[in-house]
């Protein structure tokens, strides 16, 4: 090896003895952690193959995944005081007039889970902010709904101001009929920094009718099987931006703080979506890599061009023509660089 000065490069190139010139760059050890008997849903996007009997319950990632990064349940608040959020989850807001703040569907807590707990989670160290925008049967207003990304994103805004945490992802697993409302609210959103993530829905018809699944800025995430095929109930479409684990995910739930729960739905991908952004933010590339991307971070669109070209391309079944056959896919706790190169 050797150092030349840039001039001289091509000289030394000519030379008889030369075969190649190749840069210096960066090399780093590949650890990673191995969680056993995790959720199916965890172990599938750590893996580019199908599950396999030796690979259906192993969870590879990178133990540092989602530490300094918060994300926003936007949904029927959090148990906040489970025992598998370790004191990483807060109290954000209730927006329901009169309704208190406490998750009493559970829909809430097991999306939070999937984000970020400790057993279930993509993002084991991520700070998990409650926002209630749904009562407790599990339904609300589109207006609640608003004042909910409104308030995670004065929220995420706060923090930045502050500089601390200033990287932080919203999750929102609901949907409506087509509202040009919801949308411009989490189009907005993501404008000013938000990484978000939405359900595709689960009517089995196109995600484009309904949303938020029609906010182009966000991530849309329709729901996969554990044999790798569209869930039966999952929206597609165009509207569809990548698909994740969404049926019998286990996780999270109310009941004592210990509880869990299996759930299925496009509700349960989303999560994995935003417990993925989660974890990215917090592993980008430092000042001293070729890859880094500056100061103020990777921008959200930059981050979803990069979720979406990393993942696993053409392995489910049953995925409509105009319907991206996209896998999420975490980098199973490895080096990075072509997530961060794309």
């Amino acid at each position: 090896t050797m150092e030349l000065l840039e001039d001289l490069i091509e000289q030394v190139r000519q030379l008889p003895m030369v075969n190649f010139i190749e840069k210096n760059s960066l090399v780093h050890a590949n650890e990673f952690t191995v969680a056993k008997g995790a959720p199916w849903g965890l172990a599938r996007i750590s893996h580019r193959d199908p599950l396999s009997l030796g690979s259906f319950d192993q969870y590879l990632y990178d133990s540092n995944g989602g530490t300094g990064v918060t994300s926003y349940v936007i949904d029927t608040g959090v148990n906040v005081h489970h025992e598998q959020f370790e004191g990483r989850a807060k109290w954000g807001k209730t927006i329901p007039q009169g309704d208190e703040d406490e998750d009493g569907n559970g829909h809430g807590t097991h999306c939070a889970g999937t984000i970020g707990s400790n057993a279930y989670g993509v993002a084991k160290n991520a700070e998990i902010v409650a926002v209630k925008v749904l009562r407790s049967n599990g339904s609300g207003s589109m207006s609640d709904v608003i004042k909910g990304v409104e308030f995670a994103v004065k929220s995420h805004q706060d923090s930045v101001k502050k500089g601390k945490n200033s990287f932080s992802t919203a999750n929102m697993s609901l949907g409506g009929g087509k509202s040009p409302a919801l949308d411009l609210a989490v189009n907005a959103a993501v404008k000013a920094g938000l990484h978000f993530a939405v359900a595709a829905g689960n009517e089995n018809q196109d995600a484009c009718n309904t949303s938020p699944a029609s906010a182009e800025n966000a991530i849309t995430v329709g729901a996969s099987t554990i044999s790798d095929a569209r869930a039966y109930f999952s929206n597609y479409g165009k509207c569809v931006d990548i698909f994740a684990p969404g049926l019998n995910i286990l996780s999270t739930y109310i009941g004592s703080d210990a509880a869990t729960a299996y759930l299925s739905g496009t509700s349960m991908a989303s999560p994995h979506i935003a417990g993925l952004l989660t974890y990215y933010l917090s592993l980008q590339p430092s000042s001293d890599s070729e890859f880094f991307i500056g100061a103020e971070g990777i921008t959200p669109a930059q981050l979803k061009k990069n979720l979406i070209a990393f993942g696993t391309p053409d392995v489910l079944a049953d995925i409509p023509a105009d319907t991206p056959n996209i896998l999420a896919f975490n980098g199973a706790g490895q080096n990075l660089t072509k997530f961060w190169g794309h």
